[in-house]
């Protein structure tokens, strides 16, 4: 048994200011208030640490010069360097590319989660921010491989047809279909889709308020970065965002570098939504984690890494941000309660997943959890209870 002793530990509804929280093999054993020393177990003193939940990005491209789409092994390159920013689990995902860009892509994903690698990120199924987007709110998305979802595409190599069949023979690999609910067959993907089991969000769209109204009751329960490249909210035109507002069967995942959503806004939706309902992404990039004027790659476009990241044209293309920051801005500049931000980092976004075990500090629980000092940065990372970053620290034997 290995106790974690002395920190702040940021539980579903309290902070245990300090506790103690017992690990057994890959779980939760126990949680008590006060600093513990136990008989026969390994401490690990962490006064003046906070413990929360591990990070759960649910729509992240790249980190660190590696692109999901990069080939075979990228997905296992970015497992390996989520840890550090206090990531345990992740979504890796896609933009709009071809048949097979996109199985090898789900290839990948498969073969990370069959033979989960020790010290790496639990890698979950992908979010495909697919080809079945409005290309009028494509963003950094290559027009050249968007597609409708039924009838007629134009021009291109490949059909439509074909992403959904990739997307069939790769189904347990498939979490997140982000889709336009105003494209022609779209309703009937939506429902066709969430019945095989997929989340379908909302995204990339100029849907009207009534459309994201019928996306929703066709099956839809995920937004993709609420406010961006998707119809505003006006007072007499509601829009595709204040649909996914006013619905609680709909979570929305919130970009929150600054850049992409001022912090006004993110706490409008928190209000409207309540951490419950509204989780905390990157909408990370290879971009992510290197210095400003660097270049990297995102499906194959070249980006550079700013206050966020853009293609050469200066088209916003996902942010630079890491999870250890998103958690930092929530919790620090944006003052947002402890409790709170851990839920919209790590609880929202495994409830909306149906991650078992996942997501929050309870008995029983998988040992995913993340330390950090008291300005917010990662200290270390526990996967199924077992530190794995930066590597076993010191621990005393008591």
């Amino acid at each position: 048994m290995i106790l974690l002793s002395g920190a702040d530990v940021v539980l579903p509804d309290k902070i245990l200011s300090p506790g103690t929280i017992a690990l057994e093999d890959d779980r939760i054993a126990e949680i008590v208030s006060g600093s513990h020393r136990g008989d026969s177990a390994v401490r690990v003193d962490l006064t003046g640490r906070v413990v929360v939940p591990g990070f759960i990005d649910v729509h992240v491209h790249g980190l660190e010069g590696s692109d999901t789409l990069d080939g075979p092994e990228a997905i296992g390159v970015i497992a390996e360097r989520m840890p550090r920013f206090g990531v345990t689990s992740f979504c890796p995902t896609s933009i709009a590319c071809s048949p097979s860009a996109l199985r090898m892509m789900l290839t990948a994903v498969r073969m990370a989660r069959a033979s989960p690698v020790p010290g790496c990120a639990r890698v979950l199924p992908a979010h495909l921010e697919s080809n079945f987007i409005n290309p009028e709110f494509r963003g950094a998305q290559p027009l050249d491989c968007l597609r409708l979802p039924r009838g007629a595409s134009p021009g291109g190599e490949f059909a439509g047809d074909e992403i959904l069949q990739e997307i069939a023979r790769a189904r347990g690999d498939v979490g997140i279909v982000t889709v336009a609910p105003e494209l022609e067959g779209a309703l009937d993907l939506i429902g066709s889709l969430a019945a095989a089991g997929h989340r379908v969000s909302l995204g990339h769209s100029g849907a009207t308020y009534e459309q994201g109204i019928a996306g929703i009751a066709a099956g839809a329960r995920h937004a993709t970065h609420l406010f961006n490249r998707m119809t505003p909210i006006g007072q007499r035109a509601p829009g595709l965002a204040a649909a996914v507002l006013e619905h609680d069967d709909v979570a929305a995942e919130i970009i929150c570098d600054g850049v992409h959503v001022h912090p006004a806004m993110v706490r409008i939706a928190l209000a409207a939504k309540r951490s419950s309902r509204l989780m905390a992404i990157t909408d990370g990039t290879a971009g992510a984690g290197l210095p400003e004027g660097a270049r990297a790659m995102i499906g194959g476009r070249r980006i550079t890494v700013g206050d966020a990241a853009r293609l050469d044209d200066g088209t916003l293309a996902g942010s630079v941000l890491t999870m250890d920051r998103v958690f930092a801005r929530l919790a620090g500049t944006m003052g947002i309660p402890l409790v709170e931000a851990a839920q919209m980092c790590a609880t929202t976004p495994a409830r909306s997943l149906n991650l078992e075990g996942l997501g929050a500090i309870t008995r029983g629980a998988r040992a995913d959890l993340t330390v950090l000092d008291r300005q917010f940065s990662v200290v270390q990372t526990y996967v199924s209870g077992g530190q794995v970053w930066p590597g076993k620290g010191k621990k005393d034997k008591e």
